[in-house]
């Protein structure tokens, strides 16, 4: 069985549940992975598969075993899954099924990039105030009481880079299986921006 699944995200949309009330989701692309290996604790010493993306201009075209010479030219990603068996699965088949409508999920992504930010958008610092001649503006103020021996405190809220970062969302349900067009509806928000790797694992 396998642990969990990677995908595309697309980007947000909303639909109806089935008690008719309006439900934001995420939808992510299934699309397109093929097993390129498969690990047995026999040889390799644990269970997983080794899966990739298929490039969009090869997308039309039948998998070949001439494809796993040259990955970087056919395959746009390569993941690794961890499996309970791996015998049930072979080199070029497809991985469909796992998930299905109601079931629970763990979303991994990586968020989006920010670039160089203030303490203000960064951490949340309110800054100074707006009255009275302050002029500390949106400026951290005092960074510790060790600055004049050019040390600064572990750990200490600062302005720097944000984002691009790993998270997750814990416990999202699916909402929505399409088994057609291999995309799956993960109710509420997922880590990362539209176009973006994630990875789905099955809850528990």
């Amino acid at each position: 069985m396998i642990r969990g699944l990677w995908g595309k995200k697309i980007g947000m949309t909303q639909v109806f549940a089935d008690n008719g009330k309006v439900v934001p989701v995420t939808v992510i692309d299934m699309a397109h992975w093929i097993v390129t290996q498969v690990k047995t604790k026999a040889h390799d010493g644990y269970d997983a598969v080794q899966i990739g993306c298929v490039k969009k201009k090869f997308e039309d075209q039948a998998f070949s075993l001439e494809w796993l010479k040259k990955t970087q030219d056919y395959f746009s990603a390569i993941k690794e899954v961890f499996v309970a068996d791996a015998h049930e699965l072979q080199v070029g088949s497809s991985i469909d099924g796992l998930l299905t409508k109601g079931d629970n999920v763990d979303v991994f992504g990586i968020t989006i990039g920010r670039g160089f930010q203030g303490g203000v958008k960064r951490h949340g610092f309110t800054g100074g105030v707006a009255s009275h001649g302050s002029a500390l503006g949106r400026r951290p103020g005092s960074i510790g009481f060790m600055r004049s021996r050019g040390r600064v405190i572990k750990g200490w809220n600062m302005a720097g880079h944000m984002g691009t970062e790993r998270r997750v969302m814990k416990n999202l349900e699916v909402i929505r299986v399409e088994p057609d067009a291999k995309v799956v509806l993960v109710k509420g928000s997922v880590p990362g921006k539209s176009g973006s790797l994630v990875y789905m694992r099955k809850c528990r």
